[in-house]
Parts: C-alpha cells; structure tokens; sequence
C-alpha cells in the first residue's frame, strides 16, 4: 500500500511537471509568435515585451525582475505552496523564453500570430490553472487590488490592467495595430483557459420529479458512476406525493442517462441545468 508520504512525493513531483509544461508551452507561445511580431499578450509578458522594445533589455529577464516582487508583495495572499510553485514557473517561463528564442519564428501573417500565440498561452496557462497555479504577474496584482476593493470583480481589474499594458505596448512601439492584435491575442487566451477550466470542471446537473424515487435511484446506482440524492416533495397543483431525485453527470454520458431515466420512469418530470463547478468525488479536487 502507497504511504501518505509517498503520495505527497508524486503530487508534488506531478505538479513541477505542470509548472514545466505549461511554462514551456506560454513561453514557445511568446518567443515563436507574440514578440517577433511586437504583440504585448497583457500582463508582464506584454509590458515585458515592450519595455524590452524601448530599454534593450531581454524579454525573459524583465519578466523575472518585473515578477519577483510582486511575487514577494503577494506572499501571504499566496500561501506555502502556491508561493513555490508561482516562483518555480515564473522562473522557468523565463528560462522557455530564453530557449525557444533558438526556435524559427513566425513573422508572416501577424493576425494568424496573434491567434496562435493566445491559443498557445491559453493552453499553457490552463493547464498551470487546473492545480491551482499561476505565473504570477497581473494575476497576482489584481488578488491584491480586490483585498483592497473588494468590491470590484477580479475580472474587471484584470480587464483594466491588460488595457494599461496595452496602451503602453501602443505608445512604446507607435502603432495601432499593436492594439489591435494584442486584444485579439488576450480574447483567444482567455477562451482557450475557459475552456480547458470547463471541460474539468463542467457537468449537468439532473433533476427528476418521479414516483419512482427508490427504483430510479437504484438504477443510476448500479449503472452510472455517480452518486444521487432522493429528497420528498409533492405536487404544488395536485398536492400528491413525489420524490426528487438529483443527480450530477459528464455532459459526454448526459445521453446515456436520461434514457435510463426514460426507461425506468417515462412518466419522469425531467430537467437539466449546467454546472461549471463541481467538488467532490469523480469532479474537482481542491489542493491546499
């Protein structure tokens, strides 16, 4: 049998083959595609990439220096393990710069870069998301400015400091076109990092009204992989007695399901409704 310890050791091992991954894969995305072509992707990449543009300082240097202190400032909003693992792949996303700098670069079509380099980051930075890990950077300054105004959504602060580095990456290289495709870059990577967050986390939520509380339940039971709840209800307008029963599934087996509550009770009130968040057993693990 696996000890506790052992366990821990292959958690963490797996969450430093993360940070590796998903950093090579923002950093290849930076070098191969957004900095060849004078796009700022938000955040400290994007001021990076245009502060390096005026000062003649390497993108991947400037991105540690511009991260570490924040990262510092941030320590106690972060936590033992969230600060090791932010500082590990800030660290190694300036060593991927650094390296994929040796790789060819895209320089033809700059809208087909601007997709790419998002899509690409995207990735990356979801795949870093789904253990609770980050690269530091805005990310980190908008935690910070929520504690102070915690009134206003991150979303929106993140949206406001993407636009400042913007509009400094526009007034640095003295093209419009820098907006433009830098705007384009931040959407795809925003939607590629939703969607990879959603298909983890995403599922459908299953409601039943049925006579047939015990049997239904039995069924999804022994023929699903997930759990149910049977609760007592009764009719609003007959006053007769139901039972609700509740369920969540993989949006990829909502099919199978609804016919093995079809087959077991066709007279079954049935609706679903979407779940971008589940936690618990066979859904999201939370990691401390």
């Amino acid at each position: 049998m696996v000890k506790w310890n052992e366990k821990k050791g292959i958690q963490v091992l797996y969450d430093i083959l993360v940070c590796i991954i998903g950093s090579a894969l923002v950093g290849t995305a930076l070098s191969v595609f957004t900095i060849p072509n004078e796009i700022a992707p938000g955040g400290i990449s994007g001021l990076s990439t245009a502060l390096a543009y005026m000062l003649g300082v390497r993108v991947s240097v400037l991105t540690l220096v511009l991260n570490i202190p924040i990262m510092l400032a941030a320590y106690r909003l972060l936590g033992k393990r969230s600060f090791f693992y932010t500082l590990l792949s800030t660290a190694l996303l300036s060593g991927f710069i650094e390296l994929a700098s040796f790789l060819p670069v895209y320089t033809g079509n700059i809208l087909i870069a601007a997709v790419y380099g998002g899509v690409l980051t995207g990735i990356g930075i979801g795949i870093l998301f789904l253990r609770n890990i980050t690269t530091g950077g805005t990310d980190l300054i908008a935690l910070m400015l929520h504690k102070a105004f915690p009134n206003v959504p991150n979303g929106t602060i993140l949206a406001v400091i993407d636009g400042i580095v913007v509009l400094i990456a526009v007034l640095v290289f003295r093209k419009i076109e820098v907006a433009l495709t830098s705007v384009l870059t931040i959407y795809f990577s925003s939607k590629v990092i939703d969607l990879i967050a959603q298909g983890v986390d995403y599922a459908k939520v299953i409601y039943i009204v049925t006579d047939k509380g015990k049997e239904l339940s039995a069924v999804l039971n022994s023929s699903t992989d997930r759990g149910n709840t049977v609760i007592k209800a009764f009719g609003g307008y007959t006053g007769a007695e139901k039972q609700l029963v509740i369920t969540v599934t993989r949006r990829n087996v909502l099919a199978q399901t609804l016919r093995l509550i079809h087959a077991t009770d066709p007279a079954a009130f049935t609706f679903v409704t979407d779940s971008t968040e589940v936690h618990g057993e066979g859904f999201k693990i939370d990691y401390n």
